[in-house]
């Protein structure tokens, strides 16, 4: 099998104009893999808890109202799709993926979900990430049927895949229960089936994500932590998952980005209880005045603020942060192919 790395510097831009509809050269699609970090409104059209599609979330997007995003402004998506001058993709439930919009790519993130199959399960209604293949499969039919079976697979194999997932099957599945016979059992082997059958799908350009502090986020300081500091038991369970992560993209010679360090507020922007960290944000929840100087939006997730450092290191981060490489290089080594 080739490797996703050769592939990357290999392959041609070529496109071959079939039907009424045609790829413009410069058009480099993005398909989203992930859970509530990167869902930007799946959730909303599911009968499901997990969802973000009440005030305040949303409240330093452009519109200022909850689109399902679990964020007070953009996410990581919007903003990696912002800094390669790109449309943001479109929930792939959203009516409005059709078209023209499916040239664009799509998001096919849930929030809830994990790796492991039962990660989530208190959520109910999710798209786990075995569906979310399947709507990739989807996808692709139906971009088929638009512009021709060639270019379709062109765009697929040219555009950019960002795999935000793993937090989850810790505070959600392995820690649920802290100090648990199924906290001592994470590995990996679902998520190389994951990444194998991604490839096997066209995917070439893979951006995969580590784990974040999941021992300092304002949920588990408020849970686990009488002094604030970070819950010791979930911050080693990170420091054994982003090494095996990091091992098996290796083994599987895949292209990847590591995770993101930066300087973290103890104290959520939206929420309730010790550290804002019980509950979802709410209109009912303590709200800063002031998002920009927090880095936790909700017990769990990221303000734009925070997002924007994240893809920074993306786009132009050393080795430190990024491994092999950073996006903006890879994105020079595409405009020189």
């Amino acid at each position: 099998m080739e490797s996703f790395m050769t592939l990357f510097i290999s392959l041609l831009e070529i496109l071959l104009a079939l039907g009424s509809w045609t790829v413009p050269s410069e058009a480099k699609a993005f398909f989203v893999f992930g859970d509530s970090l990167v869902d930007n409104g799946n959730n909303n059209f599911l009968a499901t808890t997990a969802r973000a599609d009440s005030p305040p979330y949303g409240i330093d997007y452009p519109t200022h109202r909850p689109t399902g995003r679990f964020s007070n402004g953009l996410n990581i998506p919007d903003i990696i799709s912002e800094q390669i001058g790109a449309e943001t993709t479109l929930p792939y439930l959203s009516p409005e993926l059709r078209g023209e919009r499916l040239l664009v790519g799509a998001n096919f993130a849930s929030a809830g979900i994990g790796i492991l199959n039962d990660t989530g399960i208190q959520f109910f209604n999710i798209i786990r990430i075995n569906k979310q293949l399947e709507y990739f499969q989807q996808y692709q039919r139906r971009l088929s049927s638009l512009i021709g079976p060639v270019q379709s697979q062109h765009l697929v194999n040219g555009a950019l895949v960002l795999i935000t997932l793993g937090g989850n099957d810790f505070v959600n599945n392995y820690y649920l229960v802290p100090y648990s016979a199924r906290s001592r059992e994470f590995s990996l082997p679902d998520y190389v089936q994951f990444l194998q059958r991604l490839y096997e799908l066209g995917a070439r350009r893979v951006l995969v994500t580590g784990t974040g502090p999941l021992g300092c986020v304002p949920a588990e300081l408020a849970l686990r932590s009488r002094t604030g500091d970070c819950d010791p038991e979930l911050e080693r369970a990170g420091d054994l998952f982003n090494p095996q992560l990091v091992q098996l993209l290796a083994d599987l010679n895949r292209q990847i980005g590591a995770d993101v360090g930066f300087v973290t507020s103890k104290i959520a922007c939206c929420g309730q209880g010790p550290y804002n960290g019980i509950g979802l944000c709410t209109v009912a929840s303590n709200l800063c005045p002031n998002r920009d100087i927090y880095a936790f939006w909700d017990g769990f997730h990221p303000s734009e603020k925070a997002n924007r450092i994240i893809v920074s290191q993306f786009m132009t981060g050393s080795v430190e942060y990024m491994n092999p490489m950073n996006l903006s290089t890879i994105l020079a080594m595409d405009e020189k192919a």
